[in-house]
């Protein structure tokens, strides 16, 4: 695929946009895999269910509804997941070595690729990606960074994801600017293409108490804009709607993964059950923005979605990228869903 992107300067790209095309990521797995599945995940952690075989066929079953959903709608898929907090800290804290932390964060995307394969007759494009989380707490600035500090800690989980040649290495949850440019920084020096997505306050800004214009442009004119594109997750529409304003720096965001609940971020992790929201609203909300940023072309879902989100956010924001009202494409679903 041909990268027509002008930032380009021979190095590894994520695709640019395609007319016509948008990628659906997956919505958020851990909590439906704690609360639908009933799988306990120690520090928020994914890729320890690695090692347990009852556990894997549960978020195989979860990530085929994902895929059955993409399939159904003929979008591209870009697809990652297990390894959100498989970087030196959070490792250590569940008893891996380097070595040990390594090797999970290859299984982590092999898994994601033989899942793909089973896909490749339904769906035309499925791109792997690495999560990468923050080195504290997303929704609270507990360790605070240098650039410099930061780019070194990332550097290691990003040296195996270049090892695993991943499509995308994605920082996610980052609530800080200095940590964004660190770890955009380690991915430029290592080759691996990278994307940012900031999570908002309730006042809509970034917890270090920027503004989300003032950090993406902050981001950029450290790291040269070397950041493939920047989105917003984790939070609710509601929270990230205000701080969209069109301009040039909205411009370089590309995704939007949702939480599906408007409760407040805290109080929503200590409900102990999952708050699925209003899935029929939640879309809607994002065929509105849809239409309003036609450059966003990733969509997904964050905390308390699941594939009943995903097909319906898919079913309003492919009518409202071609122009249409996507109200009807939600009745239809519903209808169907009703059989």
């Amino acid at each position: 695929m041909i990268d027509e992107n002008p930032r380009s300067s021979g190095r590894r790209r994520f695709p640019a946009q395609e007319p016509g095309r948008f990628f659906l990521t997956e919505g958020g797995i851990e909590t439906e895999i704690m609360y639908k599945w009933g799988h306990e995940l120690p520090e928020f952690a994914m890729y320890p269910l690695l090692e347990r075989p009852a556990a894997m066929a549960d978020v195989r079953r979860m990530y085929r509804a994902f895929l059955d959903t993409a399939a159904q709608h003929d979008t591209a898929v870009l697809m990652g997941g297990l390894d959100y907090r498989a970087s030196p800290d959070w490792g250590s804290l569940l008893g891996y070595s380097a070595a040990g932390l390594a090797e999970a964060n290859l299984a982590s995307i092999q898994f994601l690729r033989e899942l793909a394969a089973e896909y490749r007759d339904d769906i035309e494009t499925i791109l792997i990606q690495g999560f990468v989380g923050p080195r504290g707490d997303a929704y609270q600035r507990n360790v605070v960074m240098g650039r410099d500090e930061a780019q070194e800690y990332h550097s290691v989980q990003l040296a195996t994801l270049a090892e695993a040649d991943v499509d995308l290495a994605w920082a996610f949850t980052f609530n800080d600017e200095d940590e964004a440019i660190g770890v955009a920084r380690a991915a430029r020096a290592l080759d691996v293409p990278i994307a940012v997505s900031f999570t908002l306050t309730s006042e809509a800004k970034v917890h270090s108490g920027s503004t989300l214009e003032a950090a993406i442009t902050t981001v950029d004119a450290a790291t040269d804009s070397s950041v493939e594109f920047f989105g917003i997750n984790c939070s609710h529409p509601s929270e990230f709607s205000p701080a969209l304003t069109p301009g040039d720096w909205s411009d370089r965001i590309r995704s939007l993964r949702p939480n599906a609940s408007k409760m407040e971020k805290i109080a929503l992790c200590q409900l102990g059950h999952l708050e699925e929201g209003d899935p029929v609203e939640l879309a809607e909300l994002m065929g509105g923005l849809a239409r309003r940023y036609p450059l966003i072309d990733i969509w997904g879902g964050c905390c308390g979605t699941g594939a009943e989100h995903l097909d319906l956010i898919a079913s309003t924001v492919g009518p409202a990228r071609e122009g249409a009202d996507p109200s009807a494409s939600i009745l239809t679903n519903q209808r169907r869903s009703a059989r």
